[in-house]
Protein backbone atom coordinates (compact mmCIF):
# COMPACT_ATOMS: atom_id res chain seq x y z
CA UNK A 1 0.00 0.00 0.00
CA UNK A 2 2.98 2.75 0.94
CA UNK A 3 4.26 1.37 -2.28
CA UNK A 4 1.61 2.10 -4.06
CA UNK A 5 1.15 5.86 -2.51
CA UNK A 6 4.79 6.64 -3.11
CA UNK A 7 4.24 5.55 -7.11
CA UNK A 8 1.15 8.11 -7.02
CA UNK A 9 2.48 10.53 -5.68
CA UNK A 10 5.68 10.47 -8.08
CA UNK A 11 3.08 10.20 -11.05
CA UNK A 12 1.53 13.50 -9.58
CA UNK A 13 4.55 15.39 -9.39
CA UNK A 14 6.11 14.19 -12.70
CA UNK A 15 2.93 14.85 -14.30
CA UNK A 16 3.07 18.66 -12.87
CA UNK A 17 6.66 18.81 -14.08
CA UNK A 18 5.34 18.10 -18.07
CA UNK A 19 3.11 20.22 -18.23
CA UNK A 20 5.08 23.13 -16.70
CA UNK A 21 7.59 22.73 -19.28
CA UNK A 22 5.16 22.94 -21.83
CA UNK A 23 5.10 21.15 -25.81
CA UNK A 24 6.41 22.23 -28.84
CA UNK A 25 3.55 21.50 -31.02
CA UNK A 26 0.48 21.89 -29.24
CA UNK A 27 -1.15 22.76 -32.32
CA UNK A 28 -1.84 19.56 -33.27
CA UNK A 29 -3.66 18.92 -30.16
CA UNK A 30 -6.63 18.53 -31.71
CA UNK A 31 -5.77 15.43 -33.96
CA UNK A 32 -3.55 12.83 -31.95
CA UNK A 33 -3.76 10.07 -34.53
CA UNK A 34 -2.27 12.03 -37.33
CA UNK A 35 0.12 9.77 -38.33
CA UNK A 36 -2.57 7.24 -38.59
CA UNK A 37 -4.53 9.66 -40.68
CA UNK A 38 -2.21 10.42 -43.15
CA UNK A 39 -1.46 6.60 -43.64
CA UNK A 40 -5.38 6.50 -44.03
CA UNK A 41 -5.21 9.39 -46.39
CA UNK A 42 -2.80 7.47 -48.94
CA UNK A 43 -4.57 4.43 -48.64
CA UNK A 44 -7.51 6.46 -49.80
CA UNK A 45 -5.55 8.11 -52.63
CA UNK A 46 -3.82 4.73 -54.00
CA UNK A 47 -7.10 2.99 -54.28
CA UNK A 48 -8.52 5.92 -56.14
CA UNK A 49 -5.73 5.54 -58.37
CA UNK A 50 -5.13 1.95 -58.94
CA UNK A 51 -9.02 0.60 -57.55
CA UNK A 52 -7.98 -2.94 -59.20
CA UNK A 53 -4.86 -3.07 -56.83
CA UNK A 54 -5.70 -1.56 -54.32
CA UNK A 55 -9.07 -1.73 -53.47
CA UNK A 56 -10.65 -3.74 -51.40
CA UNK A 57 -13.70 -5.59 -51.44
CA UNK A 58 -16.80 -4.68 -53.42
CA UNK A 59 -14.41 -1.14 -54.51
CA UNK A 60 -11.79 -3.42 -56.27
CA UNK A 61 -13.08 -2.35 -59.50
CA UNK A 62 -12.17 0.97 -61.80
CA UNK A 63 -15.81 2.12 -62.26
CA UNK A 64 -16.32 5.51 -61.85
CA UNK A 65 -18.51 4.97 -58.69
CA UNK A 66 -15.37 3.06 -56.75
CA UNK A 67 -13.23 5.91 -58.02
CA UNK A 68 -15.06 8.68 -56.83
CA UNK A 69 -16.00 7.21 -53.89
CA UNK A 70 -12.41 6.72 -52.57
CA UNK A 71 -11.49 10.71 -53.41
CA UNK A 72 -14.41 11.86 -52.01
CA UNK A 73 -13.22 10.32 -48.78
CA UNK A 74 -9.42 11.11 -49.35
CA UNK A 75 -10.62 15.41 -49.76
CA UNK A 76 -12.61 15.23 -46.51
CA UNK A 77 -9.51 13.59 -44.76
CA UNK A 78 -7.29 15.94 -46.18
CA UNK A 79 -9.42 18.78 -45.11
CA UNK A 80 -9.10 17.73 -41.74
CA UNK A 81 -5.90 17.41 -42.20
CA UNK A 82 -5.54 20.89 -43.52
CA UNK A 83 -8.10 22.57 -40.79
CA UNK A 84 -5.55 20.53 -38.17
CA UNK A 85 -1.74 21.89 -39.56
CA UNK A 86 -2.86 25.51 -41.23
CA UNK A 87 -6.15 26.25 -38.90
CA UNK A 88 -7.87 29.39 -39.82
CA UNK A 89 -6.92 29.06 -44.01
CA UNK A 90 -9.14 30.61 -46.20
CA UNK A 91 -6.65 28.37 -48.89
CA UNK A 92 -7.57 25.23 -47.52
CA UNK A 93 -10.61 24.54 -50.09
CA UNK A 94 -8.50 25.76 -52.83
CA UNK A 95 -5.82 23.79 -52.18
CA UNK A 96 -7.64 20.59 -51.61
CA UNK A 97 -9.63 21.40 -55.44
CA UNK A 98 -5.99 22.28 -56.75
CA UNK A 99 -4.43 18.85 -55.58
CA UNK A 100 -7.55 16.65 -57.06
CA UNK A 101 -7.03 18.25 -60.46
CA UNK A 102 -3.26 17.17 -60.08
CA UNK A 103 -3.75 13.44 -59.66
CA UNK A 104 -4.70 12.52 -63.39
CA UNK A 105 -1.11 13.96 -63.80
CA UNK A 106 0.28 12.32 -60.73
CA UNK A 107 -1.17 8.79 -62.29
CA UNK A 108 0.85 9.55 -65.81
CA UNK A 109 3.65 10.17 -64.06
CA UNK A 110 3.81 6.60 -62.37
CA UNK A 111 2.42 5.02 -65.18
CA UNK A 112 6.29 6.03 -66.79
CA UNK A 113 7.71 4.84 -63.42
CA UNK A 114 6.26 1.54 -63.59
CA UNK A 115 7.30 0.81 -66.62
CA UNK A 116 10.84 2.21 -66.19
CA UNK A 117 10.94 -0.67 -63.14
CA UNK A 118 9.68 -3.53 -65.82
CA UNK A 119 12.23 -2.27 -68.14
CA UNK A 120 15.48 -1.98 -65.94
CA UNK A 121 14.88 -5.08 -64.08
CA UNK A 122 14.87 -8.42 -65.78
CA UNK A 123 13.71 -10.05 -62.71
CA UNK A 124 10.63 -8.20 -63.08
CA UNK A 125 7.46 -10.35 -64.59
CA UNK A 126 4.48 -8.01 -64.57
CA UNK A 127 3.26 -4.31 -64.03
CA UNK A 128 1.36 -5.83 -60.99
CA UNK A 129 4.28 -7.08 -58.99
CA UNK A 130 5.89 -3.89 -59.09
CA UNK A 131 2.91 -2.25 -57.71
CA UNK A 132 2.77 -4.66 -55.25
CA UNK A 133 6.01 -6.06 -54.47
CA UNK A 134 8.77 -3.12 -55.05
CA UNK A 135 9.41 -1.06 -52.61
CA UNK A 136 10.36 2.07 -55.20
CA UNK A 137 6.93 2.08 -56.53
CA UNK A 138 5.91 2.49 -52.87
CA UNK A 139 8.50 5.18 -52.07
CA UNK A 140 7.84 6.90 -56.08
CA UNK A 141 4.09 6.70 -55.54
CA UNK A 142 3.65 8.35 -52.41
CA UNK A 143 6.52 10.84 -53.03
CA UNK A 144 4.97 11.95 -56.27
CA UNK A 145 1.63 12.57 -54.29
CA UNK A 146 3.48 14.25 -51.56
CA UNK A 147 5.68 16.39 -54.15
CA UNK A 148 2.22 18.26 -54.98
CA UNK A 149 1.17 19.29 -51.81
CA UNK A 150 4.64 20.70 -51.75
CA UNK A 151 4.17 22.30 -54.04
CA UNK A 152 1.05 23.85 -53.14
CA UNK A 153 3.27 24.90 -49.82
CA UNK A 154 0.97 22.74 -47.79
CA UNK A 155 2.53 22.52 -44.48
CA UNK A 156 4.18 19.77 -42.88
CA UNK A 157 1.62 16.86 -44.42
CA UNK A 158 3.75 16.59 -47.64
CA UNK A 159 7.12 15.31 -44.77
CA UNK A 160 4.87 13.18 -43.38
CA UNK A 161 3.89 11.20 -46.08
CA UNK A 162 7.36 11.11 -47.39
CA UNK A 163 9.03 9.76 -44.02
CA UNK A 164 5.56 6.79 -44.14
CA UNK A 165 7.67 5.97 -47.00
CA UNK A 166 10.93 6.22 -45.45
CA UNK A 167 9.77 3.84 -42.62
CA UNK A 168 8.05 1.18 -44.97
CA UNK A 169 10.93 1.00 -47.41
CA UNK A 170 14.42 2.63 -46.11
CA UNK A 171 14.37 4.80 -49.11
CA UNK A 172 14.21 8.61 -48.21
CA UNK A 173 12.71 11.02 -50.84
CA UNK A 174 12.50 15.02 -49.82
CA UNK A 175 9.10 16.17 -51.25
CA UNK A 176 10.32 19.03 -52.18
CA UNK A 177 13.02 16.97 -54.69
CA UNK A 178 11.81 17.56 -58.51
CA UNK A 179 11.99 14.48 -60.34
CA UNK A 180 11.42 13.63 -63.91
CA UNK A 181 9.57 10.55 -65.79
CA UNK A 182 10.89 6.90 -65.82
CA UNK A 183 12.07 6.63 -62.79
CA UNK A 184 13.11 3.94 -60.62
CA UNK A 185 15.06 2.78 -58.10
CA UNK A 186 16.63 -0.52 -57.85
CA UNK A 187 16.19 -2.43 -54.86
CA UNK A 188 16.08 1.00 -52.54
CA UNK A 189 17.12 0.54 -49.03
CA UNK A 190 19.22 3.28 -47.84
CA UNK A 191 18.54 6.15 -51.24
CA UNK A 192 18.76 9.54 -50.13
CA UNK A 193 17.00 12.01 -52.33
CA UNK A 194 17.17 15.88 -50.87
CA UNK A 195 14.99 18.51 -50.81
CA UNK A 196 16.41 20.42 -53.39
CA UNK A 197 17.36 17.75 -55.72
CA UNK A 198 16.44 17.92 -59.51
CA UNK A 199 16.65 14.82 -61.60
CA UNK A 200 15.41 14.08 -65.21
CA UNK A 201 13.64 11.38 -67.14
CA UNK A 202 15.10 7.95 -67.15
CA UNK A 203 17.15 8.07 -64.46
CA UNK A 204 17.95 4.81 -62.59
CA UNK A 205 19.41 4.75 -58.98
CA UNK A 206 20.40 1.64 -57.06
CA UNK A 207 20.74 1.04 -53.50
CA UNK A 208 22.44 3.23 -51.28
CA UNK A 209 22.93 6.49 -53.11
CA UNK A 210 22.81 9.48 -51.65
CA UNK A 211 22.03 12.75 -53.17
CA UNK A 212 23.10 15.09 -50.36
CA UNK A 213 23.78 18.05 -49.39
CA UNK A 214 27.88 19.10 -49.30
CA UNK A 215 27.52 21.66 -46.18
CA UNK A 216 24.85 23.88 -44.72
CA UNK A 217 25.53 27.98 -44.99
CA UNK A 218 24.93 29.35 -42.02
CA UNK A 219 23.73 32.99 -40.66
CA UNK A 220 25.40 35.62 -38.72
CA UNK A 221 24.29 33.42 -35.45
CA UNK A 222 25.21 30.28 -36.60
CA UNK A 223 22.08 28.76 -38.20
CA UNK A 224 21.49 27.18 -41.18
CA UNK A 225 20.45 29.37 -44.25
CA UNK A 226 16.82 27.31 -44.93
CA UNK A 227 15.72 27.83 -48.38
CA UNK A 228 18.89 27.58 -50.53
CA UNK A 229 19.76 25.38 -53.43
CA UNK A 230 21.82 22.41 -51.04
CA UNK A 231 21.24 19.12 -53.33
CA UNK A 232 22.99 18.08 -56.99
CA UNK A 233 21.24 18.08 -60.19
CA UNK A 234 21.01 14.44 -62.70
CA UNK A 235 20.08 14.94 -66.02
CA UNK A 236 18.25 12.40 -68.31
CA UNK A 237 19.51 8.99 -68.69
CA UNK A 238 21.69 8.76 -65.74
CA UNK A 239 22.50 5.49 -63.91
CA UNK A 240 23.71 5.83 -60.40
CA UNK A 241 24.95 2.57 -58.87
CA UNK A 242 25.13 1.03 -55.67
CA UNK A 243 26.90 3.44 -52.66
CA UNK A 244 26.98 6.19 -54.70
CA UNK A 245 27.24 9.90 -53.02
CA UNK A 246 27.10 12.82 -55.28
CA UNK A 247 26.89 15.99 -52.92
CA UNK A 248 26.37 19.98 -53.53
CA UNK A 249 23.94 21.93 -55.09
CA UNK A 250 26.34 23.12 -57.57
CA UNK A 251 27.10 19.65 -59.04
CA UNK A 252 25.50 18.99 -62.13
CA UNK A 253 25.81 15.25 -63.42
CA UNK A 254 24.89 15.35 -67.27
CA UNK A 255 22.48 13.30 -69.50
CA UNK A 256 23.48 10.03 -69.90
CA UNK A 257 26.33 9.44 -67.31
CA UNK A 258 27.04 6.48 -65.83
CA UNK A 259 28.39 6.92 -62.05
CA UNK A 260 30.00 3.68 -60.60
CA UNK A 261 29.29 1.85 -57.06
CA UNK A 262 30.83 3.70 -54.53
CA UNK A 263 32.03 6.85 -55.70
CA UNK A 264 32.32 10.03 -54.11
CA UNK A 265 31.33 13.07 -56.11
CA UNK A 266 31.47 16.34 -55.35
CA UNK A 267 31.57 18.35 -58.85
CA UNK A 268 29.98 18.43 -61.73
CA UNK A 269 30.31 15.89 -64.32
CA UNK A 270 29.79 16.18 -68.54
CA UNK A 271 26.99 14.58 -70.34
CA UNK A 272 28.14 10.78 -71.59
CA UNK A 273 31.09 10.41 -69.08
CA UNK A 274 31.46 7.22 -67.16
CA UNK A 275 32.37 7.91 -63.79
CA UNK A 276 34.80 5.07 -61.54
CA UNK A 277 36.16 4.73 -58.27
CA UNK A 278 39.93 3.94 -58.55
CA UNK A 279 42.22 2.70 -55.77
CA UNK A 280 44.63 4.70 -54.51
CA UNK A 281 43.24 7.28 -56.86
CA UNK A 282 39.83 9.01 -55.83
CA UNK A 283 37.55 8.45 -58.82
CA UNK A 284 38.15 8.25 -62.50
CA UNK A 285 36.45 10.21 -65.11
CA UNK A 286 36.35 7.89 -68.51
Amino acid sequence: MKTDNLRQQTILEVTDGLVAVGSTGSRLENCPDMKERVAKFISLLRCALYPHVFGTGSRRSSSAIAVAYDLQRAADLLGELLDTVQPDNDENETLILRFLQRLPEVKACLETDIRAAYDGDPAATSFEEIMLAYPAFEAISIYRMAHELYQLRVAVLPRMMTEYAHQLTGIDIHPGATIGRYFFIDHGTGVVVGETTTIGDHVKLYQGVTLGAKSFALDEDGNPVKGIKRHPDLGSHVVVYAGATILGGDTRIGDGCVIGGNVWLTHSVEAGHKVLAAEERGTLVI
